[in-house]
C-alpha cells in the first residue's frame, strides 16, 4: 500500500511539472513555485560575476566580445553571495533526496558557490575540471591564459544514497578506460555557435553540447528531469531532448527564450533502442538460483559441474546444493569443495549441453532478459 502511494505522489507531482518547456521568470521565485522534491538533476550555470572594468582589445585592436550583460554584474561580493544562497536553497528544495546537482563556474565565482553550497548542505561528490582544448587567449599578456572552468558535481547530503551515477557507462564512453575528472573538451565556436538575427553572438557564455552530453549520460537515466535555472541558449535542455530526458528551463531574457526554444525544437530525439547504455552488474536486476528451477531451466536432481569436471554437486528442489556432506546455497558450495573463502557460483558450476560445458550464468542471462 504504502509503494502504492508513494507511486501516486510522484505521478501528481510530474503532472504538476512543465516538463520540456521553458519558464520565464526569475529563477528563485520560479524553482520556489515548483513541487518540492521532483527534479532528479540540476544543472546551473550561474552569473560568473566576472568584474570586468574595461574592454579587450586582441592584438590587432579588434574588440574581444566578452561577457558585459547586466545579468553578470552585482554591486558587491556580498549582493552575488547572497543571490547565490538564494538560488541554492531554492534549487535544494526542488532536487530530490536521491538527485545531484552540477554548478559550473570560473575562479571569479566558483570558490564562493562551492562554499555556499556546503554550508546549505549539499555534499561534494566531485570536482570536474573543464579543460579547454582551444581557449581564449590572455590577450593582455598580464596572466596565465584561463584554459578551464570548474564544475561542482554534488549530492543533497552527505547521507544521501540512490543518486545515479552510470560508471560502467562513463568507462564505457572512454575506452574502457575508468573516466577521471578532468575534461578535455573544446569551448562553444564554429557552427555550434548560435547566432541571432544580426548575425552576433546568441549567447556570450554558451556551453558546448559534448560537455552537457557527458553531464546528462553520467548522472540521468533516460525518464530523468534534468532542470536548468538559468537556460540561457538551451544546450542542457537540446541535450536532454536528443538523450530521451525531460528538461526544465527557467529564463529571464526571451532573447535567450527565443533562440533556445527554436533550437530545441529543431531536436530529434534519439530512438529507444539506442538510448540503452551499459550497467555495471549491480544494476542488473537480482535472480535467485530458484528462479531457473521455478522456470524449469534447471530441473531437481541435475548434476552440476565445475568447469573441468573435478567438483560435482546435485540441485535440490529448494534451489539449494548437496555434495557429498556439503549442503548450502551455490555460492556456499561452491567455496566448500573447493576449500576457498568464497565463490561465485554462477560462474563456477556448469551444466553439460551437448559435449561442452556451459555456465549457469547463462539462464540467469536469459531470466534478466525475460525481466527487462
Amino acid at each position: 500500500m504504502a509503494s502504492k502511494v508513494k507511486s501516486t505522489a510522484r505521478s501528481s507531482a510530474m503532472s504538476e511539472l512543465p516538463l520540456n518547456k521553458i519558464v520565464q521568470g526569475s529563477c528563485v521565485d520560479v524553482l520556489n513555485s515548483l513541487p518540492e522534491k521532483s527534479v532528479d538533476v540540476i544543472f546551473a550555470d550561474p552569473p560568473y560575476n566576472l568584474q570586468l572594468k574595461d574592454d579587450l582589445h586582441r592584438p590587432d585592436n579588434s574588440k574581444v566580445d566578452a561577457v558585459t550583460d547586466k545579468w553578470d554584474q552585482f554591486s558587491s561580493f556580498a549582493a552575488y553571495d547572497q543571490f547565490t544562497n538564494e538560488w541554492l536553497e531554492a534549487a535544494r528544495r526542488v532536487l530530490k533526496d536521491t538527485g545531484t546537482i552540477w554548478v559550473i563556474g570560473s575562479y571569479h565565482n566558483i570558490f564562493r558557490v562551492g562554499y555556499s553550497m556546503q554550508n546549505i548542505g549539499f555534499w561534494v561528490l566531485n570536482d570536474i575540471v573543464w579543460r579547454k582544448s582551444n581557449p581564449m587567449p590572455n590577450f593582455k599578456g598580464t596572466r596565465f591564459t584561463n584554459a578551464h572552468e570548474t564544475m561542482i558535481w554534488a549530492s543533497k547530503s552527505e547521507n544521501a544514497k540512490g543518486f545515479t551515477f552510470n560508471y560502467d557507462a562513463m568507462k564505457a564512453m572512454n575506452d574502457d578506460t575508468q573516466m577521471r575528472s578532468d575534461w578535455v573538451l573544446p569551448i562553444c565556436a564554429g557552427k555550434e555557435r548560435l547566432q541571432d538575427d544580426e548575425g552576433k553572438k546568441a549567447h556570450a557564455t554558451q556551453k558546448p553540447e559534448a560537455l552537457l552530453y557527458r553531464v546528462i549520460m553520467s548522472s540521468t537515466k533516460p525518464g530523468d528531469v534534468v532542470l536548468d535555472p538559468f537556460f540561457g541558449s538551451g544546450t542542457t535542455g537540446a541535450v536532454a531532448k536528443k538523450l530521451g530526458r525531460n528538461f526544465i528551463g527557467i529564463e529571464r531574457e526571451s532573447r535567450y527564450i527565443k533562440v533556445a526554444q527554436k533550437r530545441i525544437d529543431a531536436i530529434n530525439p534519439l530512438e529507444d533502442e539506442v538510448l540503452g547504455y551499459t550497467q555495471g552488474k549491480r544494476a542488473a536486476p537480482r535472480v535467485p538460483f530458484g528462479s531457473l528451477i521455478e522456470r524449469g531451466m534447471i530441473k531437481p536432481g541435475m548434476v552440476l559441474k565445475c568447469s573441468k569436471g573435478k567438483y560435482s554437486a546435485k540441485v535440490r528442489t529448494d534451489g539449494t546444493l548437496v555434495s557429498d556432506d556439503v549442503k548450502g546455497s551455490i555460492h556456499q558450495v561452491g567455496a566448500k569443495v573447493q576449500g576457498a573463502p568464497a565463490c561465485n557460483g554462477w560462474t563456477f558450476w556448469h551444466i553439460e549441453n551437448e559435449g561442452q560445458m556451459m555456465s549457469i550464468d547463462v539462464f540467469r542471462q536469459q531470466v534478466r532478459a525475460d525481466i527487462n
